[in-house]
């Protein structure tokens, strides 16, 4: 359940985050918050495997965070889910890395039917 960890709806998006707009399809029984949050869990640390160096690193300090869900106007079952991501989550310099965790593999995520990558804010 990547609700509970990564959807946050009382986040505040601050000037170095990345911020991500993506149209959303769930599958049916998935509320549109799981979702959301599926799709900042699975691309930024919610495919990290759990090794010992976990109580070394902030879960907090690079977890991408769904802060906002909206229907999209006409559409049935589609949502525009808002991911920002700390810019510390990414190699610095490296927007092949940036784009890699982003779109990668969230795209083939089960509790998905549909998702697209519509808008994407990169800090300068």
């Amino acid at each position: 359940d990547y609700k509970l960890t990564y959807y946050t709806p009382e986040y505040e998006t601050k000037d170095t985050d990345i911020l991500a707009a993506f149209r959303v399809t769930p599958q049916p029984g998935v509320p549109p918050e799981e979702a959301g949050a599926a799709v900042a869990a699975e691309s930024s640390t919610g495919t990290w495997t759990t090794v010992w160096t976990d109580g070394l690193t902030s879960l907090d300090r690079y977890k991408g965070r769904c802060y906002h869900i909206e229907p999209v106007a006409g559409e049935e079952n589609q949502y525009i889910a808002y991911v920002a991501y700390p810019l510390d989550l990414f190699e610095e310099g490296s927007v092949t890395n940036m784009f890699t965790s982003i779109v990668g593999n969230v795209f083939g995520f089960k509790a998905l039917r549909a998702l697209r990558l519509e808008d994407l804010r990169i800090p300068i």
